[in-house]
């Protein structure tokens, strides 16, 4: 099999090239090209429409746009914090399957004789309190999972491989326990998705371009600057940055200041000591 030629590999780069242009250049020019085409039809309307229709002044103009942009405001708010609370719900749920498949995995190998059992539960509590001690804070500041516990996970899974089958209790006990290894790592290629994930670049800049129109509204409106209406503007402003900053903490669900809870970790922890309480007393 012969290498790219030169004139492949340069047209390779070329339509690579063609896309970021494509990229950068459809964002800016579209909404431009709708604003022409929005004074053209204003215009073009003007000249045809009915004198009956027309009004004396522009408050009526002003009266639609205010209310264009109110409705534009709240359907975009409305459309991406439906988006970031569907991935905040998305990823707290994925956080309850990985514990609860590890304490299926953890009462299982209290099934287990000899000495593989307690290995297991100890291997399971690890990568448990590390999740919950060291992973959480990885996941905040640098938006990935934690090494440390993916090599506790490693050891988990290689403890739980090397259960013995030849007895049928136990090769149905190691079925049980693989199978819920396998929720605990799908669980855990999840969460990793989760905590890279952020909200689409075009979802923010619709958002700022309703956020600077709604506040040029008082603007636009001609209401005259007294005390009261400045005070009611400021309660106002008040009000958008509270919902700014309300999109931004759920953008990222385990980054900010609004972190999924680990609660689901916390409770297998406490559940493992139970078990182990419960085995002391049965032994």
């Amino acid at each position: 099999m012969t290498g790219w030629s030169a004139s492949a590999i340069r047209a390779i780069g070329g339509r690579e090239y063609a896309y970021m242009a494509k990229d950068l250049i459809v964002p800016l020019v579209v909404p431009m090209l709708f604003a022409v085409i929005a004074v053209i039809v204003f215009l073009v309307g003007d000249r045809l429409r009915p004198d009956s229709w027309r009004q004396s002044d522009d408050e009526a103009s002003h009266g639609l746009v205010l209310d264009l942009v109110n409705m534009f405001f709240a359907a975009v708010v409305a459309f991406v914090v439906v988006i970031a609370w569907q991935q905040y719900d998305n990823a707290h749920a994925h956080t309850v399957d990985e514990a609860k498949a590890l304490l299926e995995i953890h009462a299982a190998a209290g099934e287990l004789d000899g000495a593989e059992g307690p290995r297991i539960q100890e291997l399971a509590q690890a990568y448990t309190d590390e999740v919950v001690s060291r992973e959480w804070a990885v996941m905040d500041e640098e938006g990935r999972l934690s090494a440390d516990a993916q090599q506790r996970l490693d050891a988990l899974g290689a403890a739980v491989t090397a259960v013995p089958a030849t007895d049928p209790q136990v090769a149905e006990v190691r079925t049980g326990m693989l199978t819920a290894l396998g929720t605990v790592e799908e669980a855990r290629y999840d969460r990793a998705l989760d905590a890279e994930y952020h909200m689409p670049r075009f979802l923010y800049i619709a958002l700022w371009l309703a956020t600077a129109m709604l506040l040029s509204a008082t603007v636009l409106s001609g209401v005259v600057v007294t005390r009261k209406s400045v005070i009611m503007t400021a309660l106002f402003g008040l009000v958008v940055g509270g919902v700014i900053i309300a999109v931004y903490q759920l953008d990222r669900p385990f980054s900010g200041g609004n972190v999924v809870s680990k609660d689901a970790f916390e409770l297998t922890l406490s559940r493992f000591a139970d078990q182990a309480g419960d085995t002391g007393t049965g032994s």
